[in-house]
């Protein structure tokens, strides 16, 4: 077993985590205060804030200094390069000022709405914002979570290709929503192609049985080996319309459901350089508990 292992929570800002004071002491008050409690525990964190907003070089600076030099940071792509749909608002100022005006007025946009000469825009803000994580050696993986209607069709494969080439200097890890893509014929497709392109699947732990269930498969494709627990919180996985994603992935594991994914993380970490373990379960402090019962099993 080569690959080092890093265990850590899909966020350390979430609402629920900060307010049910489970986690944070009193006297983490600040931002910077609550980044070092949090680094002083764990090795690695997901940003999931990108998802929603392009980052900020600012922010990206600040973590570097608030973090020690082994700290890693996966960081979620923006929506809008995942083919979710976006708000207008949500784009930067300068962007929306562009839009022709047959989108300025739109409730939604999507990735193929924008003129290409936009697209760019945003991919150079993206990828300026994340450099010095990357100059200083805390970047891990950029996170692309597809989304369930991006399906392995041939413009889906050259969408990922044109994802890669626009973050050329970064790794890239993909996420799939939809079961095709690991199904049948496809499954040796899908795997292939990510090795070809130095690509990281990422594999999940989350409800089967349900349309939108991806199976649990261990496997590893580029750099990093990378796990996702949504948790397995079968009576919220497809509700619509939840208040938060706090109440999608509610749930806090077993040791039991835990021991499963040690024989798959023993097979990670003899063909990845690094392994990261991720816990997307973030209602209060459930991503805590759970990465600490990991961690635990793994020792």
């Amino acid at each position: 077993m080569t690959g080092t292992v890093k265990i850590g929570t899909a966020s350390w800002t979430d609402k629920t985590l900060i307010e049910s004071g489970k986690y944070y002491p009193d006297w983490c008050t600040s931002a910077e205060d609550r980044l070092k409690f949090y680094a002083s525990e764990f090795p690695m964190v997901e940003v999931d804030s990108s998802y929603y907003g392009l980052p900020s070089k600012r922010n990206s600076v600040l973590w570097v200094e608030r973090t020690p030099a082994n700290f890693t940071f996966n960081v979620k792509a923006f929506r809008l390069f995942t083919t979710h749909q976006t708000q207008p608002k949500a784009l930067p100022l300068n962007v929306r000022e562009e839009l022709p005006p047959e989108l300025s007025g739109k409730k939604s946009l999507y990735y193929s709405d924008l003129p290409s000469h936009l697209q760019d825009k945003l991919w150079e803000m993206f990828e300026s914002a994340l450099l010095p994580l990357h100059d200083a050696g805390k970047l891990g993986v950029v996170v692309f979570q597809f989304p369930p209607w991006f399906m392995p069709k041939r413009q889906s494969f050259r969408h990922i290709e044109e994802c890669k080439e626009h973050l050329s200097r970064y790794h890239i890890a993909v996420e799939f929503r939809s079961q095709y893509w690991l199904e049948d014929d496809n499954l040796e497709e899908t795997l292939s192609f990510l090795r070809l392109n130095e690509l990281s699947y990422i594999a999940v732990d989350e409800p089967q049985g349900f349309e939108s269930s991806v199976p649990s498969l261990a496997d590893v494709t580029g750099e990093f080996g990378i796990v996702r627990f949504h948790g397995r919180n079968r009576d919220t996985w497809e509700t619509k319309w939840l208040s938060s994603a706090a109440h999608r992935f509610d749930y806090y594991y077993s040791p039991a459901e835990l021991e499963e994914w040690i024989p798959k993380i023993a097979m990670m970490k003899e063909n990845a350089g690094e392994v990261h373990l991720v816990m997307n379960t973030n209602n209060e402090d459930q991503g805590i508990v759970n990465a600490r019962r990991l961690a635990e099993l793994l020792e």
